[in-house]
């Protein structure tokens, strides 16, 4: 018997998890296979924290069923199959054997390593594979080319401009921003204290699907950083869905103001908890962005804290993608600054005596999840002025975060935190002496060391360190105009204090490399 219809094969990833992904709009349920997998090499090619491998396996099996109440076929290789050949390649070949498709349909992949498999299933398997652009971003790859194509220096601030154009959120009928201004970034920079009416996102009870996943990583994945407990992740949209909803009506009202503030012991604040679910699919950026500018219109939101978490969507996270597409798979051997340190192996533990580093990468082990200022102003700011191998740092990160994609973690790590590219996506270094710390947190309060000190045996490490930072790369920086200050003020110390300081980094540096505690 002869087939009429064309069979098609629709492979579905794990950061795919879109009931309206290009591949299985541009598909026919009654002839179509989806095919999703659970493979070692997506597990191990870093060590990934437990819960972020939990929670991927675990929304990836909701999604399956969500995807066959609504008729698809799913052919789903779980992570034990005893057949599982621990790649896509290999379970594309071994689905293309049990299901004999004539075309296989995909939605492009959000990273370089997986673009190279699907650009050689064609090959490989002697069928047509239809390549979609993935239209859950606003920018395409030609779209993001064509933008910077016309442009001496990429700026986000400009491109975000862009962004709001086309989508006309927060536009006025005018067509100009509705307040006066595109940014209203120096409004969202207040230190926040300890309070028991700090919004804490849902939890969600494992079920019994997440508990078998739970018992798999547990077994299986022992060896990776992280803790499997507490597991209280959203894992279908529905539940996405009903944090979203949290967010907007009890963090997002003072999300912009707190935005950078940091408090001991509080992981969550004011942010939306949301990207692990934009990132794997589970939730739609854009129609979050329409939400958010809906209840700023509402008279709900200020607009400050509207346009801070449109901005960090449709601006940063868009021009995440667009940079690392653009820069090509070599950007991650970028090292401006010439860094080489191994990274301590207490960023795989938490046990330091540094207050500020011990509650973020603490909190960041139990819950693989700290917001952007940990990020970028704790644990990347430590590893920059210690001179921290670039993609040491940028693996960390991969391994440790749930939201953790090549695609948006590696421009986010090695250009703006490390400044490896040199000042192709930031314009300077986002380096602080403790001061910052102390500003924005409570961190220096409960923390051995005297934040005010730059020497001596109580003095806060970061102080020497940023002092150090800078005189070591003076020929590199020092002609950077947003560095201007900070070198004026070097110049100006006394000769002798500044012999003092670096002597302090260089010994607190030896006792680094002496301690032999690195994690790569």
């Amino acid at each position: 018997m002869t087939r009429n219809k064309t069979r098609v094969l629709v492979p579905v990833l794990g950061d795919q998890l879109t009931i309206g992904l290009a591949s299985l709009a541009a598909a026919d349920p009654a002839t179509t296979i989806v095919l999703m997998m659970e493979v070692a090499d997506e597990t191990t090619y870093v060590r990934h924290h437990k819960k972020k491998i939990a929670f991927l396996f675990a929304a990836m099996r909701h999604h399956a069923i969500a995807l066959r109440d609504l008729g698809w076929t799913v052919d789903y290789v779980a992570f034990d199959d005893a057949e599982n050949s621990g790649s896509f390649t290999g379970e594309i070949a071994r689905a293309v054997s049990r299901h004999a498709p004539d075309r296989i349909i995909v939605t492009e992949a959000g990273e370089w390593r997986v673009r190279a498999m699907l650009d050689s299933w064609e090959t490989l398997f002697g069928i047509p594979v239809d390549i979609l652009r993935d239209d859950r971003f606003l920018a395409s790859h030609a779209d993001f080319e064509a933008w910077a194509s016309t442009r001496k220096q990429l700026t986000m601030e400009y491109f975000y401009r862009a962004m709001r154009q086309r989508t006309g959120l927060l536009m006025d009928s005018q067509g100009k921003p509705v307040g006066g201004q595109w940014n209203y970034d120096q409004d969202n920079r207040k230190p926040a204290k300890a309070d028991l009416l700090m919004p804490r996102p849902l939890s969600f009870a494992p079920d019994a699907i997440v508990r078998d996943v739970l018992a798999l990583v547990a077994d299986r994945f022992a060896d990776h950083p992280g803790s499997l407990e507490p597991f209280d992740f959203a894992v279908t949209r529905d539940d996405a869905l009903r944090q979203q909803k949290h967010f907007l009506e009890h963090a997002l009202p003072r999300f912009g103001d707190y935005q950078d503030a940091m408090v001991t012991g509080e992981p969550w604040l004011w942010h939306s908890i949301l990207s692990p679910y934009i990132n794997c699919g589970l939730l739609d950026p854009i129609a979050l962005c329409h939400e958010v500018a809906a209840r700023y219109e509402a008279g709900q939101v200020p607009l400050n804290c509207a346009e801070g978490y449109i901005r960090q969507i449709i601006g940063w996270r868009e021009y995440m993608r667009g940079i690392y597409w653009r820069e090509g798979p070599d950007y991650v051997d970028r090292n401006f600054l010439d860094h080489h340190r191994n990274l301590p192996g207490w960023y795989w533990t938490g046990e330091t005596d540094l207050h500020c580093l011990a509650d973020t990468i603490g909190g960041t082990l139990r819950h693989a999840y700290a917001h952007h200022i940990q990020r970028l102003m704790i644990t990347g700011n430590f590893a920059l002025l210690i001179g921290a191998d670039p993609r040491q740092v940028h693996l960390w990160y991969l391994e440790v975060y749930t939201d953790a994609y090549e695609w948006v973690e590696l421009p986010n790590t090695l250009g703006m935190s490390q400044f490896a590219d040199g000042g192709l996506l930031g314009s300077k270094p986002y380096v602080s002496s403790g001061a910052y710390i102390n500003r924005m947190s409570d961190y220096c309060g409960s923390c051995r060391y005297d934040v005010k000190q730059r020497t001596g045996p109580d003095a806060c490490p970061f102080n020497s360190l940023y002092w150090d930072f800078l005189a070591r790369h003076e020929d590199k920086l020092a002609r950077n105009p947003r560095m201007a200050m900070p070198y004026r003020t070097w110049a100006k110390t006394d000769p002798a204090e500044r012999e003092r300081i670096r002597d302090q980094a260089a010994t607190f540096l030896a006792s680094l490399d002496a301690s032999g505690d690195a994690g790569y």
